[in-house]
């Protein structure tokens, strides 16, 4: 929220910023792009601010280029000419002098995706993500689900002490993070088990059993994502031969739309569109785990 003293003029909507923009600059139309890219939302020129004003009004003002409401942050671009960095940097100045508890930053062409990076969008390794189409949940996203699930669970399972068990690998970055938000003391495990095609059809094996006794416990299957069911069914299905006090299953994605297996999930994050999906622990060929959003892949690198 922007603080004005009384004898100075506030902040004013830029009636120019509605509707489709009309950008000033081919790099400010790059930036949107990129900004689209990773999900962040923008707007652009939405606010104009008074720097100097007489009796009679402003008399100088700046409108930076671009507001990112999920980062309370304002951008103005620039390029390499000096005089244009020199002047901007000047209004940027006076801009934080006038208004001290708004967020602005001059952004060169070759910092976007470091900027962004900072705030975790993007990795700072290079300025593309090879093979990714669009980032669908962004980090930040995703945060405020895994904290609404962890707040839930600890709502649910008050004066209970549940297991936490997750199934290698893909839910290693969402089990970090909800168990870091469960206000309650839990045990965690994990299983390991693969497919193999034999004699009577398709199969599951445990190739990494779970190393606690979860005898009267309740359970807490952690799921990256539940597309057709089927492995869910099985996996359900073991725990409960194991007499649990209670199974339930917490994914934090759920494409819903390739289900087969009729299962119950009574914790879910985010509904997940028929795509592949990479990112924050999802893989393609044991690529891409580590990146803070999820996305999906170019079609040509699914087919």
């Amino acid at each position: 929220m922007v603080v004005v003293k009384a004898s100075m003029p506030a902040p004013f909507p830029n009636p120019a910023s509605e509707g489709s923009p009309k950008f000033a600059h081919p790099s400010e139309e790059e930036f949107a792009r990129i900004l689209d890219f990773y999900g962040l939302r923008w707007d652009y020129e939405p606010i104009s601010f008074p720097l100097e004003w007489n009796d009679d009004g402003p008399v100088e003002m700046m409108s930076p280029d671009f507001y990112l409401p999920d980062l309370e942050l304002y951008l103005e671009l620039t390029t390499m000419k000096q005089s244009l960095v020199t002047q901007k940097n000047r209004k940027i100045r006076k801009m934080r002098e006038t208004y001290p508890d708004v967020n602005v930053k001059l952004l060169y062409r070759k910092d976007f995706h470091r900027l962004l990076a900072k705030y975790g969008f993007g990795p700072l390794s290079g300025p593309d993500v090879p093979r990714i189409s669009k980032v669908l949940f962004t980090e930040r996203q995703i945060g405020q689900k895994v904290e609404e699930l962890g707040k839930a669970l600890s709502a649910d399972y008050a004066g209970s002490q549940p297991v936490l068990v997750g199934v290698q690998r893909g839910m290693v970055c969402f089990m970090a993070d909800l168990m870091r938000h469960i206000s309650l003391p839990i045990r965690m495990d994990f299983m390991s088990i693969s497919h193999y095609a034999g004699e009577d059809g398709p199969g599951i094996r445990i190739t990494k059993s779970l190393d606690i006794e979860i005898e009267g416990a309740d359970i807490i299957l952690v799921e990256d994502i539940v597309d057709t069911g089927m492995t869910l069914n099985w996996l359900t299905g073991y725990l409960h031969s194991l007499s649990p006090s209670s199974v339930e299953v917490c994914a934090l994605l759920d494409k819903r739309v390739r289900r087969i297996a009729d299962v119950e999930i009574k914790y879910v994050g985010l509904e997940a569109p028929d795509e592949f999906l990479v990112g924050y622990g999802l893989d393609y060929m044991e690529t891409y785990r580590n990146l803070p959003f999820i996305a999906t892949l170019r079609p040509e690198e699914n087919s």
